[in-house]
């Protein structure tokens, strides 16, 4: 087969930053969203809501979502997974 398939994909130190990532867009995209719903709004997001009520919702959301996906794919260990 492809010999790519075959080597490390991923050092642990490249998983770790990924999960670390994923964890800090997914935690800071649930609290934004928490937040948003009683009126405060993060100051470093507030650029987002300023396109508009929707599109910082889905924004938000999106980071959350993201999040989740970086932390599966840094914490999946893709050398013993089946083809």
């Amino acid at each position: 087969m492809c010999e790519f398939l075959q080597t490390e994909i991923m050092t642990e130190n490249t998983r770790v930053t990924i999960t670390t990532i994923g964890f800090l867009l997914a935690g800071v995209g649930f609290l934004a969203l928490v937040l948003s719903i009683v009126g405060v709004k993060l100051s470093y997001l507030v650029w987002l809501d300023r396109m508009g009520a929707l599109f910082g919702f889905v924004a938000k959301l999106a980071m959350v979502i993201i999040g989740f996906i970086l932390v599966y794919v840094g914490k999946t260990d893709l050398d013993q997974e089946e083809i």
